[in-house]
């Protein structure tokens, strides 16, 4: 099993900036895919940014240019800059991770959320 605890959400003002972290742990596990997603109050979890485990990105069309995500493989961390926030991003933010797991003579692959973090951006 893998285990994702993001930290970092908050409230900010309208331009102003936050960042979002995100551990992995658990044992003998291989982090693959790593990304964000987010949720606003009355609508469904969307895509905010993703990137693999060699550093390639992709992110909602509604974020580019404003939010980064990055990884550290070492420290089974995902990462996302959030700048020039506006209230329409005011949402709870999830981590996500593609996982391999090694539990003896099985290889098994899965995917794994935090629990979210709230990020309020006021007007």
């Amino acid at each position: 099993q893998v285990q994702l605890v993001e930290s970092g959400g908050g409230l900010v003002q309208a331009g102003g900036s936050l960042r979002l972290s995100c551990a992995a742990s658990g044992s003998s596990f291989m982090l693959n895919d790593m990304g964000w997603y987010r949720r606003a109050p009355g609508k469904q979890r969307e895509l905010a940014a993703t990137i693999s485990k060699v550093g390639s990105t992709n992110y909602a069309e509604s974020v580019k240019g404003r939010f980064t995500i990055s990884r550290d493989n070492a420290q089974n961390a995902v990462y996302l800059q959030m700048n020039s926030l506006k209230p329409e991003d005011t949402a709870v933010y999830y981590c996500n991770a593609d996982a391999t797991t090694y539990q003896g003579d099985y290889i098994m692959r899965g995917t794994y959320w935090g629990q979210g973090t709230q990020v309020t951006v006021s007007s």
